[in-house]
């Protein structure tokens, strides 16, 4: 496994080729980290490895399952599919590999309806699950499998994957898709690709502004607009920082070459000139605050209304 295509996670990539070489390669996997971490590629690519393949393409014995269109979980019928799959021969050699999307997602009927296969799997099958959240798998399918947890890449495996991918950026906007995008690949390409999230810049530079205004009802009208599915709250919740950090980054130092979001530079003097220090840094305790109560789920909207009337209060 040479993993060439894949940048950062040098520690999994080491485990991999580890438990190659020494004859140990697990039928069944799981790969853990947030959307846009690199979990589909390192799949993609240990398939290729375990077909004894070379080109990026489709194969018919790699065979992916997602989420179905409209739904928000994986039952037990499309267990089934799997399953029935898996006991199907490879059809171009003596091997064939399954990929699993959100498998967090599956029902706990499902999984337990999966366990039996992942503990005696037909023989040249391999599974590889991939999910953003380890604590919803069953503890009797991570037991079966091998676990690897893919953190964010370093400042340095970025500039290296955006040099790559994005060779015509200026540092400028360099600084801008790295601050944002916070060591999640899939994230820094959305910000270079994704006009909604220039929207939602937008939008939240508009929310500050009310802030100084005092305006809380205008802000809560702003809020329902960074509620809507379209952006990841992870994502709005970062670019709220980021904006943070340049306006205290300049209030310090008067320096226009720290800060990240070069192209809001007006707006980042302008929040300056009304927010405190003080006022500032009680504002990064309640996004602190609002980023805990999303993890664990709390409904998004209430979540974002109280972050902002907690902004207005500090």
């Amino acid at each position: 496994m040479e993993f060439c295509n894949i940048i950062g996670h040098e520690n999994i990539k080491l485990q991999m080729k580890n438990s190659v070489t020494s004859n140990r390669f697990s039928h069944a996997h799981i790969f853990v980290g947030e959307d846009g971490i690199g979990k589909s590629l390192l799949a993609k690519e240990i398939a290729l490895d375990i077909l004894r393949k070379k080109q990026m393409k489709q194969y018919v014995d790699i065979i992916e399952f997602k989420i179905a269109k409209g739904k928000k979980s994986i039952g037990i019928e499309e267990v089934k599919n799997i399953i029935e799959e898996m006991n199907k021969k490879p059809y171009e050699g003596d091997k064939k590999v399954i990929i699993l999307y959100n498998s967090d997602k599956m029902t706990e009927a499902a999984q337990n309806a999966l366990l039996k296969t992942i503990e005696e799997p037909p023989s040249g099958s391999f599974m590889l699950l991939l999910c953003e959240k380890l604590d919803g798998i069953l503890d009797t399918i991570k037991s079966r499998c091998q676990v690897y947890k893919l953190n964010r890449l370093s400042q340095k495996d970025m500039k290296i994957f955006l040099d790559a991918k994005f060779p015509s950026l200026s540092t400028e906007e360099l600084r801008s898709v790295l601050a944002f995008s916070d060591g999640i690949p899939g994230r820094a390409e959305k910000f270079i690709s994704d006009i909604s999230l220039s929207e939602m810049r937008n939008i939240i530079l508009n929310i500050f502004k009310e802030l100084c205004r005092e305006n809380v009802s205008s802000c809560l009208k702003l809020s329902d607009c960074i509620s809507k599915d379209k952006y990841e709250w992870q994502e709005v919740l970062t670019c709220i920082l980021s904006y943070i950090r340049d306006v205290l980054v300049y209030k310090e130092t008067g320096n226009r070459k720290f800060i990240i979001n070069i192209d809001k530079f007006e707006d980042i003097k302008t929040i300056g000139e009304m927010f405190s220090f003080n006022k500032l840094n009680d504002i990064i305790n309640v996004v602190k605050d609002a980023r805990e109560k999303l993890e664990s789920n709390v409904n998004r909207t209430l979540v974002f209304n109280s972050m902002l009337v907690k902004m207005q209060e500090v």
